[in-house]
């Protein structure tokens, strides 16, 4: 799900639209899995003559811990994006209340990334913005964080063919 036009200025154009990398997903679903197997287990091992109140208490605590552990966590991560224009980096967060970070290119003087062995195994990274006003702005686990790295120096300082106006010297 992109950015809705409507969130974007007149002549603004967006470059990238990411979400966190999917690697935030693997905990949920492994949760997951194992309240499938816990219940399945639950209702072959539950002496026959507790089953119908076993049966319904297990069901209702499976559905709370699925909720809490696998629904809510898929539901931030898909709800979790960054977006990239040719003027800022707009940030969304949140399942019922969303909170949103504007960050102008004009106002960013660094950008770096980093990247950990786990990181690099599986092609993410996190993406740090410097500002000569505010704390850092740090965006954690950004899928293949060195091409988008690339793609905000270009942005921000010019590309190889020697445009070097930047963000506030562009049409």
């Amino acid at each position: 799900m992109a950015l809705p036009r409507r969130l974007l200025g007149a002549d603004e154009t967006v470059v990238l639209h990411l979400r966190t990398h999917p690697k935030a997903l693997v905990l949920p679903a492994l949760c997951g899995i194992l309240l499938i197997a816990a219940v399945v287990a639950a209702f072959t091992l539950t002496i026959p003559r507790l089953r119908p109140w076993l049966d319904w208490g297990t069901l209702v605590v499976a559905g709370i811990l699925f909720i809490v552990l696998t629904l809510v966590p898929f539901l931030r991560w898909l709800t979790s994006t960054y977006t990239l224009t040719d003027r800022r980096v707009i940030t969304r967060h949140g399942i019922v209340t969303t909170t949103g970070h504007d960050l102008p290119l004009s106002r960013i003087n660094n950008v770096t990334y980093e990247r950990s062995l786990l990181d690099r195994l599986l092609g993410c990274g996190t993406l740090q913005f410097t500002t000569a006003a505010e704390a850092p702005v740090t965006l954690p686990d950004v899928p293949d964080v060195e091409r988008v790295h690339v793609v905000m120096t270009e942005l921000l300082f010019g590309d190889a063919e020697g445009d070097n106006r930047g963000p506030e010297g562009r049409d």
